[in-house]
């Protein structure tokens, strides 16, 4: 039954397995072996910075080419806002991440689409049709609640999900946490650097860290929004 099966898929089967040899060596590289010495803060800022003034194309292309290799974006978001500064930063981080999240969604939609809804039963076909019909809604939402970056950019392209869709959830979704994460590092930094610890006590910090618990609320809020417009339209 199983050898039937690959047989009649095989274009997608191989596919498949190209991709999970893919993620699998990525993970084993950059986690075993000493590849992934090369990922410490110190030598990742070191060769960003021997970029000169080409230094945020380095950092934006190097962002986008560790997420797809399912590196953390957290360890390069939090590099890009040491680096650059809480403004700067956050402009760079959000390119970054959107250059890898891009990557990594038509890795995923080239090479395990075809697979995934080869094994889509009746039942599953549903909510794969849900996910395109509300594709936007949906990749919003799970950014917004602080889904895994990389598992999620692979695993939306195995959906019926349009880029379109995908593209600009993702792009409105980490709006929010990037400039937070990033301006909270950066005006960290620069207290450090400068010794002037009063900095910390900067409304503005304050402002950041109210805004990153109330993200976690806006999914709710938006859920409840949904409700409150079905009731009164009805």
């Amino acid at each position: 039954m199983a050898f039937r099966f690959f047989a009649q898929n095989k274009t997608a089967s191989v596919k498949a397995l190209l991709l999970v040899l893919f993620l699998a060596s990525a993970l084993y590289v950059f986690r075993h072996t000493e590849v992934g010495s090369y990922l410490s803060p110190e030598r990742l800022t070191h060769l960003i910075h021997t970029a000169g003034i080409w230094a945020p194309l380095a950092y934006v292309l190097l962002y986008g080419a560790l997420v797809c290799l399912f590196v953390p974006a957290t360890l390069m978001t939090a590099l890009g806002a040491a680096i650059f500064g809480a403004y700067w930063g956050f402009l760079y981080v959000w390119i970054g991440a959107m250059i890898g999240a891009s990557g990594a969604f038509f890795i995923g939609r080239y090479l395990g689409r075809d697979f995934a809804a080869s094994l889509v039963n009746d039942r599953l076909r549903k909510y794969d049709e849900a996910i395109e019909r509300n594709g936007f809604a949906t990749v919003l939402y799970l950014r917004l609640i602080y889904f895994p970056f990389t598992p999620m950019s692979f695993g939306m392209g195995l959906t019926r999900v349009s880029f379109r869709d995908y593209f600009s959830g993702t792009a409105l979704g980490i709006l929010v946490g990037t400039f937070i994460f990033t301006f909270f590092i950066g005006t960290a930094k620069d207290a450090w650097l400068s010794g002037q610890w009063d900095r910390l006590a900067d409304p503005k910090l304050f402002l950041s860290l109210g805004l990153f618990v109330f993200s976690f609320f806006i999914p709710r809020l938006v859920q409840r929004l949904k409700v409150w417009r079905k009731l009164h339209l009805e």
